[in-house]
């Protein structure tokens, strides 16, 4: 649709309205998830890091909040999810204005942290990611799945219980065997593993889980798709687009 300059500052006034709205109810929202109650974890969980083992505790490094991205990188995935490291594509900016805000920020995967730390490279990532390998971490979260509770359909994702997980949770428009081929599985193994982001506060020793969110509500974390929303065309997803960044060629254009 065109239009005359006057008609679309017209049309631009009342949307304005609207964002306005948004922008208030999500400031609203904010409020809401800090006064959520705090849970305590007394379960001890231990990480692989680039530093070595590590508790929960030890990922605050020093601060008092932590933030972890529930990254989808499984013990038998060749790489990441594509979904996950376009996610992850703005972490190395934003990691240091929270860690100066006593906020520490963490990826978390269930795969081995020499794969981790090799994707890294190559990503050009500086991050820091953790492997919960061996932790009941992940499942405890809710973003990792055992074989028996996929086959038997008893997966509690995003606080409601559904039959299985489909590859584009995060948002993107890729099939799950798409996705499960871009990380070297097959669709079972991929869907064993799920996208998420938890915080957590550390006070006098203790550590309390704070806030969870799933699918959708991981939506405001994609810088890239805050950007396509504010473009002429919106997502614009008629099909598979997504690749990691270093994948992308002249005919995707």
């Amino acid at each position: 649709m065109t239009g005359t300059r006057e008609e679309w500052l017209a049309a631009r006034l009342e949307l304005l309205k609207a964002e306005k709205e948004l922008t208030r109810r999500n400031d609203e929202l904010a409020q809401w998830r800090q006064k959520l109650p705090w849970v305590r974890i007394d379960k001890e969980y231990r990480f692989e890091t680039d530093e070595g083992t590590a508790s929960l505790a030890d990922l605050f490094g020093g601060r008092s909040q932590l933030l972890v991205y529930h990254f989808m990188f499984g013990p038998k995935y060749t790489g990441g999810c594509p979904a996950c490291s376009a996610i992850a594509d703005g972490f190395n900016g934003f990691a240091a204005h929270l860690e100066h805000h006593d906020v520490a920020m963490i990826a978390v995967s269930r795969s081995p942290i020499a794969a981790l730390q090799a994707y890294k490279r190559r990503m050009g990532w500086t991050f820091r990611w953790a492997s919960s390998l061996d932790s009941d971490f992940n499942y405890d979260f809710n973003t990792s799945f055992t074989e028996k509770q996929q086959r038997s359909g008893n997966i509690d994702y995003n606080y409601h219980a559904t039959p299985g997980l489909e590859a584009g949770s995060e948002g993107a428009s890729l099939s799950a065997s798409e996705f499960a081929a871009m990380t070297g599985t097959d669709v079972p193994t991929y869907t064993r593993e799920a996208p998420g982001m938890s915080a957590f506060a550390l006070s006098e020793g203790v550590v309390y889980h704070t806030y969870s969110a799933y699918a959708r509500g991981l939506d405001a974390l994609w810088g890239m798709y805050q950007w396509l929303d504010r473009a002429p065309k919106g997502r614009n997803e008629t099909g598979s687009w997504l690749r990691r960044r270093d994948e992308y060629t002249r005919d995707s254009l």
